[in-house]
């Protein structure tokens, strides 16, 4: 993209003395007359850039302009970079990798020693979100429709939205756009699309509300939970709820209490732990767990 090939340019000039503009093509991987009308855009930026001809000349900021050599500090840098590097890490090509070594040209210590922070966004089925992530870039980048088979606690349904945001949320990727079907703005996750596909109708842009991400409107809560937990469950409480989810009883058992948001999760989060936990409120509930497990027990009866 040629705004990220700009930033890109700006960022070298600044960590540079000077450069040539063969120098610049080879970097970025376009041609000479291409960095010609990068470099008149930057100018036409206000950015004071200065081009010398000759066997000694080159690209470089007006000298007396620089009165920091980087746009950035090391830090902002180190972070950019590290978004990089995490979206290369669930993206099928290797183009944030490719863009982390433009930014950081001049200034090689930002890949190396100095940076410290590393996030890694891939997942089991990044075979799958991969492309997936790519073909819905490219249609919230074309405004293309896409059509996708979809999977919910409520049933199966056939799909066509008007993609706008791609988000990355909860530990998961989701897909926000206009949904056809429902006349709203829906938020769709990705592990639960099968058969996407890309329309080669488009759609104009409407005016589009950033969605609701809080936790409480996605995941209301309403089920009041009161359990106790064998002591060795402690790292999972503290893993999944925080340290301040139970309190230690005398015998060592951790009586838990926290708001859930959905009764089938509960049940079977509890069951995860086996006879480690006892569910204790709410009573309704606690009925339904025991004759859950009652009609599991069934099925592995010896006949």
């Amino acid at each position: 993209m040629k705004i990220d090939r700009l930033i890109g340019i700006l960022s070298v000039l600044l960590q540079k003395n000077e450069v040539t503009a063969p120098y610049l093509a080879e970097q970025f991987e376009v041609s000479r007359r291409t960095i010609s009308r990068d470099i008149e855009d930057l100018c036409k930026a206000g950015i004071p850039i200065v081009t010398k001809q000759g066997a000694n000349g080159g690209i470089s900021i007006m000298e007396n302009y620089k009165m920091e050599r980087t746009l950035l500090t090391n830090t902002e840098m180190q972070d950019i970079l590290a978004g990089l590097r995490g979206l290369d890490s669930i993206n099928g090509t290797n183009r944030y990798g490719q863009l982390m070594e433009k930014l950081s040209a001049g200034s090689s210590n930002f890949l190396t020693g100095n940076q410290f922070v590393l996030i890694d966004l891939s997942s089991w089925y990044k075979d799958l979100l991969a492309p997936r992530i790519e073909l819905i870039r490219s249609a919230i980048g074309g405004c293309h429709m896409l059509f996708f088979h979809y999977y919910s606690p409520s049933g199966e349904s056939e799909r066509c939205i008007e993609p706008y945001y791609l988000i990355f949320r909860w530990a998961d990727w989701y897909v926000w756009g206009w949904c056809t079907s429902r006349n709203d703005f829906r938020l769709f996750k990705l592990n639960r699309m099968d058969k996407l596909r890309l329309s080669e109708a488009t759609f104009s842009k409407r005016t589009v509300p950033l969605p609701d991400l809080k936790d409480e409107q996605i995941f209301p809560g309403g089920i009041r939970v009161k359990a106790l937990f064998d002591p060795s469950c402690k790292w999972r409480l503290v893993e999944e709820f925080g340290t301040g989810c139970f309190e230690e009883l005398p015998d060592g058992r951790l009586l838990f209490h926290a708001d859930y948001t959905h009764k089938e999760n509960l049940i079977t989060w509890l069951l995860t732990f086996r006879d480690k936990a006892e569910l204790l409120e709410p009573a309704h509930l606690r009925a339904e767990l025991r004759t859950a497990l009652q009609d599991t027990l069934k099925q592995y009866e010896v006949t």
